[in-house]
């Protein structure tokens, strides 16, 4: 455990995204680290399409899994639309990833609101450090589309400096024996794009 301060990471997504697999993946790899480590899970809907978001803290000691507006050191965004709403939770000098990807949420679908076209323009006009990737493109260039939120992982673990953690480990031990290969590769995209 290099860092004793508490750092605050917000992952959200549409549900089935794989955003809580992602979440837990991290949380478990920063315990085998010695990390104190607290998550908590929102499901806006427990259906596929609303509105997932967790929570991970860590550090020494860690309180609460509640992070509070203005105090997240890193916001992931499983999609585009999701990161503009969570915006608000993200500290001056934090940082954004967001995946390039759109999913239409049912009011939109509906004709009841719009999809703003310009939701990166908007978040970088709000914060400093946000970086796109095309987590989606990458993931089906990989032949399994289904490992983007792993992708998104790998730019967590990146960004938040926690190479040193033993993931192959944590991925081989906690997803299928058939996808672990391709979830290793995953990791390894998603580090390279931040």
């Amino acid at each position: 455990m290099s860092d004793k301060k508490t750092k605050s990471i917000l992952l959200v997504g549409v549900g089935g995204q794989g955003t809580i697999l992602a979440s837990k993946l991290l949380t478990l790899g920063l315990m085998e680290e010695g990390y104190d480590v607290k998550m908590s899970e929102i499901h806006g809907m427990s259906q596929r399409g609303g509105s997932v978001s967790s929570q991970v803290r860590y550090g020494e000691k860690v309180w609460s899994p509640v992070i509070e507006k203005g105090s997240t050191d890193m916001i992931v965004s499983f999609e585009k639309m999701e990161a503009l709403r969570w915006l608000e939770y993200l500290k001056k000098d934090g940082k954004v990833v967001v995946n390039n990807h759109e999913m239409m949420p049912m009011p939109v679908i509906m004709g009841k609101a719009d999809y703003s076209p310009d939701i990166i323009k908007e978040m970088q006009d709000n914060c400093k450090d946000v970086t796109v990737v095309n987590a989606t493109e990458e993931a089906v260039k990989l032949g399994n589309g289904k490992v983007m939120n792993i992708i998104l992982l790998g730019t967590i673990i990146k960004a938040m400096g926690l190479e040193d953690i033993n993931w192959n480990k944590i991925v081989s031990e906690n997803v299928k024996p058939a996808f672990v290969e391709d979830n290793l590769k995953a990791i390894q995209v998603g580090m390279s794009l931040v």
